[in-house]
Formats: C-alpha cells, structure tokens, sequence
C-alpha cells in the first residue's frame, strides 16, 4: 500500500516518517513556513508547500498528518476544516497531541481511559483541539488516529546538547517524573498506524521507562564522561516559562494499548537504549 500523506507542520516528529514511507513509495507533501526549510524538503524527496497562504491540496492526499501546534484554536481547523470534513476519500487522518492533557498526577500512571485533567493553557489548548478534531472526523465519517506523545527527543534534540554547551542544569524536584519517547519510535508508530485498519484510536506513545529528569541527564553526563551539573533545588533553577510550565505536571504514562493494537515493538524502550542510539549514530 503505498498513496500520499499530506503532513502540515512537517517538523521534528513527522520527519521521522519520511524514510519509512519513501521506502515504500509513499508521496509526502510536506508543509512549512519558510522557503529555506522547503528547499531542504524538496532536496529529501518531499514536495514542498509554504504555509499558511496557499490551499491545501487535499484532493491529492490519501493520508493527512497534523502536527501543527493550537493558539487560538486549531490553526488548521479555522482555515480548511470545512474542506477537510468533505474530503470524504481521506483513508486516514493523525494528529500529533501530547501527554500534558492529562495534567498533573503527582507521578501517578496515566493510560487513555484516564480523565483529561489539563491544567496549563498549552495543555489545556491540545484537549481542546483533539476534540475538535474527533468531532470533525466523527461527523465527516473519517478515521483519526490521535497521538499522544510524552517528552520528544533524538538526533540533536536531547541533553546531550545542553552539557556539551555548559547550558545543563540539574534540577530537582521531589516526586517529579517525565515520560519519553524517542522520535525513531514515533516514525515507526505513525507507520504501523498508516498501513493498519484501526479504526479511529486515541494512543499514549512513550517508552517503558518514565523516571525522574535528573536521572536521564546523570546517565547523559556519565555517557560523555563528564561530570554531571550541579544540583539545584525547583524553586531556584534558572528556567524559562515554558520549561518550568513542563514541571507543572508530574506522572508515568502507560503503553499498553498502542502496542498490542498496532504491535508496536519500541526500538527504544528506554532512555539508556535511546541515548546510547544517538551518540552511536553520530561516531
């Protein structure tokens, strides 16, 4: 099976389809803001589309992927949400959320039958938009996929970055836990999710491995062999608004589900194994 997969926002996670499904001979129209960023698109074998400010080619898909961030509302909903709903030959249709809908747990286990007790405005403005993309699917008799996706990172997105620059802090907070997922696992779900008959699905995509921020950059610094930052209590570390707001919420997500409906075996279970990819790969 092989069509083509309109991807909007085509970013750090949905790149990590782009290999699987070129394999197979998938065509992916690919949205972005700048022309730099198309001109790299079309140079990996995407055609490129600048937007906002054009029309969405819906027509030509056969697949559309959202991973576009909500402000006030779903930005792709207010603009084609009527030609989306009408584009009854959509085989399938994903949206990238988060786990921050399920607000805080005090690091208590969430799977996706938990309340969606968001809390912070971001959070709050994904549970917004994944309703509003149920509702439009349900009533356009189309397929989602939902995503809920724990802490992103990867190639060049990780702590790696930060101790190598001097920028790392260890901050802790007690009873404070973080779920993860690395970006080779998120392509391999969205190609599970692609080519299987589930139909529409919400899915927790994270490792088998949730634990304390500390932890993971401990391991980092011991991987570089260098010695880890100091520790700083919450209250007192340096973070910006969006990193403290990640520390308003603490809690283990379950992945139960994902893996016994689309078979899901995690390339990387956990951060050591995730880790140690990332530095193998750029030996």
């Amino acid at each position: 099976m092989a069509g083509t997969v309109l991807s909007l926002g085509h970013g750090y996670s949905a790149q990590a389809l782009e290999a699987r499904l070129l394999a197979q001979g998938w065509q992916i129209i690919a949205t972005t803001r700048s022309d730099e960023k198309a001109a790299a698109l079309a140079a990996r074998g995407l055609e490129p589309l600048i937007w906002p400010g054009t029309e969405l080619p819906l027509a030509r898909a056969t697949h559309l992927l959202s991973s576009i961030a909500p402000g006030d509302g779903d930005p792709v909903l207010a603009a084609h949400g009527a030609a989306i709903a009408a584009a009854s030959h959509l085989q399938w249709v994903g949206y990238l959320s988060t786990v921050g809908v399920y607000g805080d747990r005090q690091g208590g286990w969430v799977d996706e039958d938990s309340a969606l007790d968001a809390t912070t405005p971001r959070s709050v403005a994904r549970r917004e938009a994944e309703a509003a993309w149920q509702a439009l699917c349900d009533r356009a008799g189309l397929r989602l996929h939902i995503f809920r996706l724990a802490g992103i990172y990867g190639p060049g997105r990780g702590p790696f970055e930060k101790l190598r620059a001097g920028r790392a802090q260890m901050v802790i907070k007690p009873g404070q836990y973080f779920s993860r997922i690395h970006r080779d696992d998120i392509g391999q779900a969205l190609d599970l999710a692609i080519r299987s008959d589930q139909p529409s699905r919400v899915w927790n995509l994270c490792d088998d491995a949730p634990a304390p921020p500390q932890d993971v950059l401990r391991h980092a610094s011991a991987l570089l062999g260098i010695e880890p930052p100091p520790e700083v209590p919450f209250a007192q570390a340096d973070l910006s608004p969006m990193a403290r707001s990640f520390y308003a919420d603490s809690k283990r997500v379950r992945n139960d589900r994902i893996k016994r409906d689309l078979g899901l075996q995690l390339i990387h279970p956990d951060y050591q194994s995730g880790l140690a990819a990332i530095l193998q790969a750029e030996a």
